[in-house]
């Protein structure tokens, strides 16, 4: 599968767009601002619904309790900042008044990962996902590009329950056209093989197509799948994957140690082991511009192809050993 011939665009650019699309439709929706809604695009919403658009400051704590009580009178409340403050500043709230509730809250955070790029170390928010997979009950979502974050965001809107969507400052690769249909908790093949298997996240599923057809090239047949939903994962689509092609490699913008490597892993243990490669973090980065921190911090194409030739390689026994983050 190739990109859509589409200029590149930030998966945050989804947000206040499609909240305005939805109203439109009649969805009795209103959001909660903790003061970044520009930055969020939350804040094109309150140009056309002012009366349904609440801001509290920068005070998340309050943003999750507000979200919450309007949830509870039955409102479908949509929630967003940053999300080193979501779930960052505001994590004991989401636990309690959230996830052991089941209350209708929306959470999208944005500028995840390293590529928030120059704001640097501080701004990078590269634990957010192990923090919302811990909760029970709370949907887990990274799109890959714009056009599944709006699909994402609409099935949110329409599904009962709470959702955390992880959106991105940079803008990245256009993957999908408007007739993709987001499936909540499956997994996405964006390209079959029989030799490998990529799982991908976020920005780093364009990166998993790229290496594929790099792959291709050398006579490698990756399946490309994109798990878009981390919670609930797809276990199906991973265990079909493991007994198919025989290794797997994870690719994301986030802590392999507790991403989506981990609970990848995790799966492939308990069902059909198979050496496994990851391509992520193992650290905080520093400042500059996306694709410079994405190719120092070994977060491209090229780097998946390396993590694959060596996972190819331990699956047939000519190289032992384990992947950096400790999967073999």
């Amino acid at each position: 599968m190739t990109t859509v011939e589409t200029p590149p665009a930030a998966t945050r650019e989804a947000l206040g767009p499609t909240l305005i699309d939805l109203a439109k439709e009649g969805l009795d929706i209103v959001v909660v601002d903790a003061d970044l809604g520009n930055s969020t695009t939350a804040r094109k919403f309150k140009a056309e619904y002012p009366d349904r658009f609440f801001t509290v400051g920068i005070a998340e704590a309050n943003m999750i309790g507000v979200s919450c009580g309007l949830a509870a009178a039955g409102k479908i409340a949509f929630c967003s900042t940053f999300a080193v403050f979501l779930p960052g500043h505001c994590f004991d709230q989401i636990r309690v008044s959230v996830a052991q509730t089941g209350l209708n809250v929306k959470m999208v955070a944005s500028h995840t990962g390293i590529t928030v790029g120059a704001d640097g170390i501080s701004a990078q928010a590269i634990e957010d996902l192990a923090l919302m997979c811990s909760l029970p009950g709370i949907n887990v979502i990274c799109p890959a590009d714009v056009v599944e974050a709006r699909k994402a965001i609409e099935v949110a809107a329409k599904t009962d329950g709470p959702f955390y969507i992880r959106t991105g400052r940079a803008k990245v690769p256009v993957i999908y056209g408007d007739g993709y249909e987001f499936e909540l908790g499956k997994a996405h093949q964006l390209r079959d093989g029989a030799d490998v298997t990529v799982i991908a996240i976020g920005v780093m599923v364009s990166a998993a197509i790229e290496a594929a057809e790099a792959l291709a090239n050398e006579g490698i047949d990756c399946r490309v799948l994109n798990m878009a939903t981390v919670s609930p994962l797809d276990e199906a689509a991973i265990t079909a994957a493991a007994r198919e092609t025989g290794a797997i490699v994870t690719a994301e913008e986030h802590l392999v140690k507790t991403g989506v490597s981990a609970m990848v892993s995790q799966v492939v243990g308990r069902t059909v082991p198979v050496p496994m490669g990851a391509v992520g973090l193992d650290g905080y980065a520093e400042s500059g511009s996306p694709d410079e921190l994405l190719e120092k911090y070994g977060l491209t194409a090229d780097d998946i192809v390396r993590e694959v030739k060596a996972a190819i390689a331990r699956k047939h026994g000519d190289a032992p050993g384990a992947s950096r983050d400790g999967t073999s």
